[in-house]
Order: structure tokens, then sequence, then C-alpha cells
């Protein structure tokens, strides 16, 4: 990991042969930057990564999240869905870059289609939460949005087991950055009131009789 990477990390969560970590450098967008990354240790230095997958999530998104972890709904919904054998995602994050903009950065796919980046919480078998990112071919429906269309097949793939606490951490440690970011930022550029009117004095005429309020 590089100096630049390593200024911008807030947190890393490990896991066997994979981890997760939050990256401020996309707080000005409105985005929290999250990179999975899985690695060989059997593989010579440095050629060890086997897969990255970049995930930008919406801050306000990141918000409720850390809101239903703090009040414990996260915790709830997670039982309820062990409980009853419900493997769909606790949260769900489409992503990704269309085919147009692939191609105006000189990196178009060979099968013309959009890059597709998800993101999943979803319920682990041995511990509280799997978080997981794929990447692979995707389609931009009507909506603008990048629909997957790999399958059960992506192109990359990293899932990182955690459990509730570890990922309250990452949760809670990048919204407490995003706030003193924010902070910072109200800072250097101070929000100016709007200029209002000056009020006219109104002097009561000398006649004027004395109410009393």
């Amino acid at each position: 990991m590089n100096d630049d990477r390593n200024r911008s990390q807030i947190i890393r969560i490990d896991a066997r042969n994979c981890f997760v970590e939050s990256l401020n450098d996309a707080f000005e967008i409105g985005k929290a930057h999250f990179t999975f990354a899985s690695y060989d240790l059997s593989k010579p230095s440095g050629q060890r990564q086997t897969n990255s997958i970049q995930i930008y999530i919406d801050m306000a998104e990141v918000l409720e999240l850390c809101r239903k972890l703090m009040g414990g709904e996260l915790r709830y919904l997670m039982q309820v869905k062990k409980k009853n054998g419900d493997s769909t995602p606790l949260y769900q994050c489409l992503g990704g870059t269309s085919a147009e903009k692939l191609a105006r950065y000189g990196r178009a796919r060979a099968d013309g289609k959009s890059l597709s980046r998800t993101a999943q919480l979803v319920c682990g078998s041995k511990t509280d939460f799997l978080f997981v990112a794929d990447s692979g071919p995707g389609e931009t429906n009507a909506k603008g949005l990048i629909v997957p269309r790999f399958g059960k097949n992506p192109e990359n793939h990293v899932s990182v087991s955690m459990t509730f606490e570890l990922f309250s951490e990452l949760m809670l440690m990048t919204k407490t950055h995003y706030q003193s970011w924010l902070t910072a930022y109200y800072l250097q550029n101070p929000i100016k009131s709007a200029t209002l009117p000056a009020q006219e004095t109104y002097a009561a005429p000398d006649n004027a009789p004395n109410t009393l309020f």
C-alpha cells in the first residue's frame, strides 16, 4: 500500500486472506470509499493481490446504516434473518461505471458493457456478517442504474467476514471522520448568511395613545 493510500485510510478490517478498508478520499463528492481486496500469501511479494474492488456508497446511506447499528435495528434484523434462514441482503449497493464513461476514459470493456460494482451485507453462517463486493459486466437501465449481468460468476469477488462489533467499528469510524471533514470544510468555507434589508425604525406620533399590552 502506498503512502497516499495510508494517509487516506480511516480503518481496515482484516479477515482470512482478505480485507476491507474505509478511505476518506471521496468525502468531497458525498461518498464513502471502501476498498475490498483479497490476496494469496503463497505468491511472490508484489503479486499477492488476487482481487480488488472499489466501492463508493452515498454518505446518506452510510449514516442510515449507522442509525440502524446504534439503535439496535440492524442486530434485530440480523437475528430475524438468521432464525428464518433468510439469505437476502440486509443492505445492498449497486454502482459502477457506464459503458459510455469507460469509453470516454479509454478503458472500454471488450464486451462493450458497463462495469458493475456491487456491495452487500448478508448474514454469515459462522459469524455475524459477510460484507461482500463483486464486480463484472453490467448494463445501464432506463433510470441510469448499472444492473449486474454476471449472475453468480463475477469477475472479481471479495467476501469479508466480521462480527457485529467489527462492522460497527467500520461504519462508525467512517461516520466520525466524515463529520470531522464536514466541520473542517465549513470552517474553511463559512456559509454566508443572507443579507437582510435594513428594518425601518417606526416612531410613534406624539399624540399616540399610551396602550398597555
